[in-house]
């Protein structure tokens, strides 16, 4: 679930049950985000500032955390975030004319959401699924083989 501001009281009181529900909050950090960004789809700055109160860390730290690890966003996401690898095999094999493509079909530049909040567009570094190269994700879902001519299509199946 995603947080709007009509629920988002029962959003921190989630993540308190959770964190509350750690047998220790001593080296939890890390997980403790993730069910938070699970909860509210990103880690806004109230929700780092809670999460700092909550585990007694310094907020420095928890942001420390999340401007390392790129899994971790401070803005929001999409409904449907699409992924472009840009790892070698992805890139000799046209990644780069499909991100062109999605950033056309959709309107936005890497790092954007549509306005709507449906897609939000990023790269990877590397999937690990070479043998399908070309490759996009959108949410959790993997496509390979991916050309720039298919991505209007894919992205019918969620509008």
């Amino acid at each position: 679930m995603k947080c709007t501001n009509q629920v988002k009281d029962s959003c921190f009181r989630e993540l308190k049950d959770f964190i509350d529900s750690l047998e220790t909050k001593k080296g939890e950090l890390i997980t403790v985000l993730h069910k938070a960004q699970e909860i509210f789809g990103y880690l806004p700055v109230e929700v780092q500032e809670f999460v700092s109160e909550e585990l007694n860390i310094p907020l420095s730290e928890v942001y420390g955390v999340i401007s390392f690890y790129s899994f971790f966003t401070t803005t929001p996401k999409g409904e449907h975030p699409i992924s472009v690898c840009m790892g070698t095999a992805c890139y000799v094999n046209g990644s780069e004319k499909i991100l062109d493509e999605l950033k056309r079909e959709l309107g936005i530049k890497v790092g954007e959401t549509t306005q709507d909040g449906k897609f939000s567009l990023d790269v990877l570094r590397c999937v690990g699924a070479c043998g399908m190269a070309p490759v996009m994700l959108i949410g959790k879902k993997t496509y390979g083989r991916v050309t720039a001519d298919e991505v209007k299509n894919i992205l019918k199946e969620y509008k």
